[in-house]
C-alpha cells in the first residue's frame, strides 16, 4: 500500500462565534495515499472546504491529529506554515484568483517568487507549466483575454509550478460551462495519472466526481 501523504485522526474543527460553538467537522479519520486523486462531495454546509483549509494550512483543527506531507501541520509556527505550504501545496480555486494586471506567464510566476530560483529558471518552469495545461502559446495574454476555462488552466498551472507534494481544488469546475468543466477534468485526470500527482478536489458536481478514482462523502461535518 502506498505511503498516505495525509492522514487524519480523530480529527475535530470548530468555530466560536460569541459564547457560542459552532461544530463543523466530527472525528474524521481519513488516509490519502501518494498519487491519490480523492473527490470530496456532500451538500452546502456539510465541512468539504473547511477540511480542505485544513490539509492547506489555512486553518488549524479545534483538536485531533493531522499529518501532511509528512508534518504534524498544526504544530507549526505561522512562519514554518508559510515555507510548508510554498514548498508542498498547490492550491486551485472556483474562481480562478487570477491578478488582471498580469499576464498568464506572470500569473504563474508569483509563487516562484518566493523562491531561490533564478530568472532563467523560473521562466523555464513556468514555461514548462503552461505547456503541460496546453496554453504555451497564452502566457502573454491577461485574464480578460482568456476564456473561463483558459483562466482555470492558467491557475491550475500556477498551483503546479512548484512541483507541490500535493494539489488541492477547491469546486474546480463550479464556474465553468459543461464543455470547459470536462475540459479541466480531462486535465486534472491527466496530472494524476502521468505525473503521479496527488489530488484532492471538493466538488458538488458528480460528472466532476467521475474523474476522481476514490469519492468521500461528507455530511453534517462526518465523513462516510
Amino acid at each position: 500500500m502506498a505511503e498516505s501523504i495525509v492522514q487524519t485522526r480523530n480529527l475535530y474543527k470548530e468555530y466560536i462565534r460569541d459564547d457560542m460553538r459552532i461544530p463543523v467537522l466530527y472525528d474524521i479519520n481519513l488516509d490519502v495515499p501518494k498519487g491519490e486523486f480523492l473527490a470530496l462531495m456532500g451538500p452546502s454546509g456539510s465541512g468539504k472546504t473547511t477540511l480542505l483549509n485544513l490539509i492547506a494550512g489555512i486553518d488549524r483543527p479545534t483538536r485531533g491529529d493531522l499529518s501532511v506531507a509528512g508534518e504534524s501541520v498544526a504544530a507549526l509556527t505561522e512562519g514554518q506554515l508559510a515555507h510548508w505550504r510554498a514548498t508542498h501545496i498547490g492550491f486551485i480555486f472556483q474562481f480562478y484568483n487570477l491578478i488582471p494586471v498580469l499576464t498568464a506567464f506572470d500569473n504563474v510566476e508569483l509563487p516562484l517568487l518566493l523562491t531561490k530560483l533564478s530568472g532563467y529558471e523560473r521562466r523555464k518552469h513556468v514555461e514548462a507549466a503552461l505547456a503541460i495545461v496546453g496554453l504555451a502559446d497564452r502566457m502573454n495574454h491577461y485574464p480578460r483575454q482568456l476564456s473561463g476555462g483558459q483562466e482555470q488552466r492558467v491557475a491550475i498551472a500556477r498551483a503546479i509550478v512548484t512541483d507541490p507534494s500535493i494539489l488541492l481544488a477547491d469546486e474546480p469546475t463550479g464556474d465553468l460551462d459543461r464543455q470547459s468543466a470536462e475540459s479541466i477534468m480531462t486535465l486534472m485526470s491527466r496530472l494524476n495519472s502521468e505525473f503521479n500527482m496527488t489530488i484532492i478536489m471538493v466538488t458538488h458536481d458528480p460528472r466532476a466526481a467521475d474523474a476522481a478514482k476514490v469519492v468521500r462523502h461528507l455530511d453534517k461535518g462526518e465523513l462516510t
